[in-house]
């Protein structure tokens, strides 16, 4: 604390700062009257979060939580600090790593340039250990011309499309920056998404998103930005295989026959690299199958979604496109339908990562306008459903992915039909009150076909009781498409929980969603940067 002729000069933190739709007052003003003090007592105030609070339909508000740098007297700051809502702002203090001594052979490498890989290498970068990424997929330009060339006319790519290449399957989404973890570390990565192009929103909204447009401009801003620090992205590098000796990796060999040899290997593939799991279990390396969920995908208009989450305040200009979260679950408690990645006001997209199948998934631009939302509703399927064996759970998505394929028409035309004739069991029909999104189309087709009985017989049970909770959710012209099965990696390669790396192969360090650590953008992130710290632990930077 500093002091001056005025007072003690100090920095608060304000937690509910609460600002009805229904008045035009600014947070500072608010803020102010909460504190019991003038509007020109603050001298500076900074967002640190904003949520929605529509508990009261007639009386929707935005809580705030604020930094404000103002001068007062000892007395008044003793008042101050007695209300539960305000605390002194402790200094933040980044944590430098602790470099280990062993010396890296080659330079440390990272399979995949998704916002685990990313985030890994952005921090190897900063502390001089020159990594070089392997992406086997292209730069972001390209995969976005291959990905709408096969949503236009059914070209597939399997090495460039939504699951594969710089920017990893987050590409093509709503771009959601929400996780459950808490992890200090949070602030710091979102500063590093604003830096690399985010909207400077993302640092304070208490449901942060991108979308895929914006999305884009900050997975090519993270590449330039490990590229300033010293590290490499090499595109069309697919590693194929493993080089092992005596339990311990030594290095990767590329499609094209290259050797690159490293003992510091971070794995962070994506949950949909089927033949890297594949060759991982031939080596010998610990994996297992791991739960995950199936559906498909839900879309009403925006319109009924705002009006039911905001009443009259609907398309109020400070709220934007409404979303939802539901948990259904059987009398038997033994599985649970839900919401997965809901994209307000966007589409859903073809997302095959293997020829012959179709795979259904979200996305959203920043603005999220489309004036259509749309969600996954899926089912929990485990080992329980599709056996123990380490590839069992991806064989069980492989297999329902093929026979959507084959529903729809053989072309990657996605299975669909309207809620009426899925809920009454009706002859599928297409009609519904909005204009389906999915590209190349759709073919009407009873969900039952390509669906395990239990997920269609869950599902149907939870649109119902979420019904209840958004009205019109039940409306027949609601559009299913399907199917969903990427909701996250069906293995998990086994790690030490301390050092990261493999519990049976060193230098092999699993990271992020494809290894079964992360479950979105944000945790995926997390995971990358805790990895990287792990790898630095052990050995020396190069400078």
């Amino acid at each position: 604390m500093r002091r001056n002729e005025k007072g003690l000069l100090m920095r608060l933190k304000v937690n509910n700062v609460r600002v009805s739709l229904l008045e035009e007052t600014s947070v500072k003003e608010a803020a102010a009257k909460k504190l019991g003090l003038k509007k020109q007592d603050i001298d500076n105030l900074q967002i640190v979060r904003r949520a929605v609070d529509a508990r009261r339909k007639n009386n929707i508000s935005l809580n705030y939580h604020v930094l404000i740098d103002l001068e007062i007297s000892s007395k008044q700051l003793g008042r101050l600090v007695k209300d539960k809502d305000v605390t002194l702002l402790a200094e933040e203090s980044l944590v430098e790593p602790d470099l280990g001594v062993e010396k890296i052979v080659g330079r440390p490498l990272v399979i995949g340039a998704g916002p685990a890989g990313l985030l890994a290498a952005l921090e190897l970068a900063r502390y001089g250990y020159r990594p070089l990424i392997l992406e086997r997929g292209k730069p972001v330009a390209q995969r976005v011309d291959d990905v709408q060339r096969f949503w236009k006319d059914g070209k597939f790519d399997p090495d460039s499309n939504v699951q594969f290449g710089e920017g990893g399957a987050g590409t093509f989404s709503d771009g959601k920056l929400t996780t459950r973890v808490n992890d200090p570390v949070m602030g710091r990565i979102l500063k590093d998404f604003v830096q690399a192009g985010a909207p400077k929103e993302i640092l304070y909204e208490h449901k942060p998103h991108v979308g895929t447009d914006q999305l884009r401009v900050m997975v090519m801003g993270l590449t330039n930005e490990i590229r300033v620090f010293g590290g490499e992205i090499r595109y069309n590098a697919h590693v194929v295989d493993f080089i092992v000796k005596e339990n311990s990796l030594s290095g990767v060999i590329l499609s094209d026959g290259e050797k690159i040899m490293s003992n510091a290997v971070i794995l962070a593939c994506g949950h949909s690299a089927r033949d890297t799991y594949s060759r991982l279990l031939q080596l010998g390396i610990g994996i297992e199958a791991k739960p995950f969920a199936i559906g498909v995908r839900i879309e009403h208009p925006q319109e009924l979604i705002d009006k039911a989450q905001y009443g009259d305040f609907a398309g109020h200009p400070r709220l934007g496109a409404a979303d939802y979260a539901l948990v259904h679950h059987t009398s038997d408690k033994s599985r649970t339908a839900y919401s997965f990645c809901m994209c307000p006001g966007g589409m859903v997209v073809a997302a095959a990562s293997e020829a012959g199948g179709v795979v259904v998934n979200g996305m959203s631009m920043y603005q999220r306008d489309s004036g259509i939302a749309n969600s996954a509703l899926v089912v929990n399927v485990g080992p329980q459903d599709f056996g123990t064996d380490p590839l069992a759970g991806m064989e069980f998505q492989r297999y329902y992915e093929k026979l959507a394929f084959k529903a729809g028409g053989g072309c990657y035309n996605a299975p669909a039909q309207n809620v009426a004739s899925f809920l009454k069991y009706l002859q599928p029909d297409l009609r519904c009150n909005i204009k389906a999104t999915y590209r190349p189309g759709l073919t009407a087709c009873a969900l039952d076909s390509v669906l395990p009985d239990f997920v269609a017989d869950t599902l149907r049970s939870g649109i119902l009781a979420f019904d209840k909770k958004i009205q019109g959710f039940a409306d027949g012209g609601a559009l299913l498409t399907g199917i969903e099965t990427r909701t996250s990696a069906p293995v998990r390669i086994m790690r030490n929980n301390d050092t990261k790396v493999s519990i049976t192969h060193n230098g092999l360090y699993p990271c992020g969603e494809g290894a079964g650590y992360a479950g979105g953008i944000m945790s995926a992130s997390l995971d990358g940067y805790h990895v990287a710290r792990a790898v630095m632990a052990k050995f020396t930077p190069f400078f």
